[in-house]
């Protein structure tokens, strides 16, 4: 279902140090920010063909949840990221 046109964020972006000055924020945030937008559009594009597919809809509704299941799965990593980026730049500018 996933499109193979579009990179997978790679998750090691998450490991690098976030203790970094206000300044540098934005370079850490949006490679963290693009690599939520791949996700939640891959994610619209394979609901989109599910929804438009010609399974049965019991079979459809289990699809899309194991879907969206899987959407947050993916995207919890970038979201605890940018929570933690967040805190750090908050903690530095109190």
């Amino acid at each position: 279902m996933s499109s193979a046109m579009f990179k997978r964020p790679d998750p090691r972006m998450l490991q690098s140090p976030v203790g970094t000055s206000s300044p540098q924020a934005p370079a850490v945030l949006q490679p963290l920010l693009k690599a939520l937008a791949a996700i939640d559009f891959e994610f619209q594009k394979d609901r989109e063909t599910i929804v438009n597919s010609a399974i049965d809809e019991p079979l459809k509704q289990r699809a899309i949840a194991t879907l969206a299941k899987r959407h947050q799965e993916r995207r919890a990593p970038y979201l605890r990221g940018i929570d933690r980026l967040e805190r750090q730049i908050g903690r530095k500018v109190a």
